[in-house]
């Protein structure tokens, strides 16, 4: 199992930076421009059981990728499972955790690619550097919008 991890403080109260969160288009906001994902659907919020769609490219071969949320702590945490996709196993966990009035945003990954091991060894650096621009961007966005609503 490979794990994935990035922290933003960011000046906006956990309610803000929620709510920024339940934009009906955040998938959309958070995709960064250079990434071959496209948003298919998404549908029931944050909550247990919504849903999200996408179809990524694997150089030009389309894979659909359903994730599904399988935990949700308003204001605090809510969490998504891959039900299809590239990956063996992914679980992606979204924490908001109050300091003194401002977040602390937190996304934590846990994730195995096909093949297992052997997989993981030869191409986890590769997904670790592909996780993390795409995290430093989406932190970035975030950050950026809810300060600016604050």
């Amino acid at each position: 199992m490979l794990h994935y991890e990035r922290s933003t403080l960011i000046n906006a109260p956990v309610s803000t930076v929620w709510e920024f969160h339940e934009r009906p288009d955040i998938l959309d906001l958070l995709t960064p421009p250079w990434q071959p994902i496209e948003v298919v659907r998404r549908e029931g919020g944050l909550g247990v059981g919504a849903e999200s769609e996408f179809r990524l490219y694997i150089g030009l071969i389309p894979v659909r990728w359903l994730a599904r949320h399988t935990a949700y702590d308003h204001h605090r945490l809510f969490t998504d499972e891959q039900v299809e996709g590239p990956f063996d196993h992914w679980i992606h966990r979204h924490e908001f955790r109050d300091e003194q009035g401002q977040t602390r945003l937190k996304d934590a990954i846990a994730y195995s690619l096909p093949l297992g091991g052997v997989t993981d060894a030869l191409l986890g650096w590769a997904v670790q550097a592909n996780l993390e621009q795409l995290f430093q961007y989406r932190h970035r966005v975030t950050r950026q919008e809810c300060e600016r609503w604050r």
